[in-house]
């Protein structure tokens, strides 16, 4: 990110009249919101990092809370969702009886919005479901799964998978609830310390992904054999096509 930072800099320095970062995976932002008396809130220092330099408009894939984000920024911001790729994804694969699942009830957002929009484009009913999750300093809870997966493809929807933890209980849960198969669709891949054995796990069926954070954490062998990795490419080239022509990006953002 300092390397983005010193270009559009560089770039402002030299007369640039608009300058937009494109930046598919912004690190440093998940934390947005303090949890604890005196905690950072690394995403507005990420935003005034980004003000400082001159940037016109920020925009990003994914972002963990797209309200929270935007709020942090005083330029321009662009929200995209991985929606339409996961669900050109999906609509590929020519599966019936789908649920989509949130791992946690504050994606819940997320997940309702990519099972509307799923509905739409496959014009069949699409089940939603959601699991519940408590994180306190550094340890996971929380039992309650609340939906109608049974007999159906879970598809959990989530901005990342860092070590796995919570799409593997949200996988365990809708397997116990019954669905018959489980998919993970994550925006970002980070596959940090940990994710091997949540991905390789049984319970979850697939993880699919996009290119946003190139997948060299994903080793070769039984790891790599259940992670499906999807170009963002060509819808960060039509939200930049877009903002030079000055033309709507209602469609490609996140409400």
């Amino acid at each position: 990110m300092c390397r983005l930072l010193f270009i559009i800099g560089a770039l402002k320095d030299a007369g640039a009249r608009r300058v937009t970062a494109v930046a598919p995976y912004l690190c440093y932002s998940r934390k947005d919101r303090r949890t604890k008396s005196l905690d950072p809130v690394t995403t507005r220092y990420v935003a005034s990092m980004f003000e400082a330099v001159g940037t016109d408009t920020v925009a990003t894939l994914e972002v963990h809370n797209p309200a929270a984000f935007e709020n942090a920024f005083r330029c321009r911001t662009v929200t995209l969702t991985a929606a339409p790729i996961f669900i050109e994804h999906v609509k590929s694969l020519g599966l019936g009886g789908l649920s989509v699942v949130s791992p946690d009830t504050g994606g819940a957002k997320r997940a309702e919005l990519f099972r509307e929009a799923l509905e739409e484009t496959l014009k069949l009913p699409v089940g939603k479901a959601f699991a519940d999750k408590h994180r306190s300093a550094g340890v996971v809870s929380g039992e309650l799964f609340v939906g109608d997966v049974k007999g159906a493809t879970a598809l959990i929807i989530d901005d990342l998978i860092s070590s796995g933890t919570t799409l593997l209980r949200a996988a365990e849960a809708a397997r116990r609830a019954g669905a018959c198969e489980v998919l993970a669709l994550v925006a970002h891949g980070l596959f940090m310390e940990g994710s091997e054995a949540a991905v390789t796990h049984p319970a979850i069926g697939r993880v699919i992904t996009t290119d946003s954070v190139p997948p060299f954490r994903v080793k070769r062998g039984p790891m790599r054999n259940k992670v499906q990795v999807l170009s963002c490419a060509p819808l960060l080239a039509e939200t930049i096509r877009r903002l030079h022509e000055d033309k709507p990006l209602s469609d490609l953002l996140v409400f």
